[in-house]
């Protein structure tokens, strides 16, 4: 008989696991989030989009 099963609400142990190697990072909060940039990116965008109109109106 070789290695012995583990119950199934284990994980078994493998070799070459890397689930605690590399430790999960802190979340770096607003700057790691993409939708604050491209929020950022559309605001300017609208506001280069707006300066033009007025000025093709005449404000």
């Amino acid at each position: 008989m070789s290695v012995p099963f583990a119950p199934p609400e284990e994980t078994p142990p493998a070799e070459g696991s890397t689930s605690s190697a590399h430790p999960e990072r802190a979340d770096g909060g607003v700057w790691e989030h993409p939708i604050f940039w491209v929020a950022l990116i559309g605001l300017g965008a609208v506001l280069g989009a707006l300066f033009f109109l007025f000025r093709l109106i005449g404000l």
